[in-house]
């Protein structure tokens, strides 16, 4: 996880010091569409803040109240800062999008907007690269959105997807603000607004949909499954996996639960020494597997 503190702190420096300046060229220009830019920048800082702390807290060890540890904390603030940018941003937005429309304003001198515009697409562009960079390293030859679904890390990602926003509405402010400049269509203004702000919603809505299946318990894929069950049969005092449980308690811990049926007829330390063979052999497999519990079936008669 810690490859990702560059790309959340890159992505911090920038919103900040972005929303600002979009902030000031909007009251000053009376565009709407700036504003809404600089509250997407703002809610992205405050993603990004929020992000870091997850990240932060998700690093506590284990306790009495929490054994398998906190690395949830990090799919819980996710979550929550999907929610941000879908209400926040993307609502917001369309708010002040509506607004412009209904009331629409003469653009004052948007030179400003230009620059500002502009230049925000470079910070943006060169966070949006680093984290690009950093996720395609760590996806290798998965394709892109095959690697978002599996991923169990969302600060891979979420940076990912703000950024990519963040250029497309840029972007599309550029274009719609020109268009408002030459042919005098102030309602183009309010448009813009609105196209981000639904831009944010798509973009929370996947975002939720990671973190909401992270957070309720995602388990290992199914054919890491199928090598755990041929790992734990090799062994030559079982007969069958039975059943296999697992979660993710952070992205780099899963805790895994096996229910195995067991020769008959052991005696209690040579069970007690298969329970270690195997799990020590699927730990070594499988280094993510911080806990395996295995409980031991009692065999069927037709199994016998």
């Amino acid at each position: 996880m810690e490859k990702n503190y560059a790309s959340v702190y890159s992505a911090l420096g920038a919103d900040i010091l972005i929303a600002t300046i979009k902030f000031i060229a909007g009251a000053y220009s009376h565009s709407s569409s700036m504003i809404s830019e600089g509250i997407h920048s703002l809610v992205d800082s405050t993603n990004e803040i929020l992000l870091l702390y997850g990240m932060k807290r998700s690093k506590k060890p284990p306790d009495k109240i929490r054994p398998f540890g906190y690395g949830k904390e990090l799919y819980f603030w996710s979550f929550i800062v999907s929610i941000l940018i879908f209400g926040l941003g993307g609502g917001i937005s369309i708010y002040q999008g509506i607004m412009h429309i209904r009331h629409p304003l003469m653009l004052g001198d948007v030179s400003w907007n230009y620059v500002v515009l502009i230049f925000s697409m470079i910070f943006e562009g060169t966070s949006f690269v680093i984290a690009i960079k950093g996720f395609n390293k760590a996806r290798g030859k998965i394709p892109f959105w095959e690697a978002v679904v599996k991923s169990k890390d969302p600060a891979s990602f979420l940076v990912v997807f703000e950024d990519g926003a963040a250029v497309t509405g840029l972007l599309v402010v550029l274009i719609l603000m020109k268009l408002n400049a030459v042919y005098h269509l102030p309602f183009l203004d309010g448009l813009a607004s609105i196209i981000v702000g639904l831009i944010l919603v798509v973009v929370s809505l996947i975002l939720a949909r990671e973190s909401r299946s992270l957070l309720m318990g995602e388990g290992i894929a199914p054919e890491t499954q199928k090598k755990i069950k041929e790992l734990a049969e090799k062994d030559m005092a079982v007969i069958q996996v039975t059943n296999i449980l697992s979660t993710y308690e952070s992205p780099d811990e899963v805790v895994l639960m096996l229910l195995i049926y067991f020769k008959p007829h052991l005696q209690t330390n040579e069970l007690t020494a298969a329970i270690e063979r195997i799990r020590h052999t699927i730990k070594q497999q499988f280094p993510l597997v911080q806990f395996v519990i295995i409980q031991p079936q009692a065999i069927p008669m037709k199994i016998k």
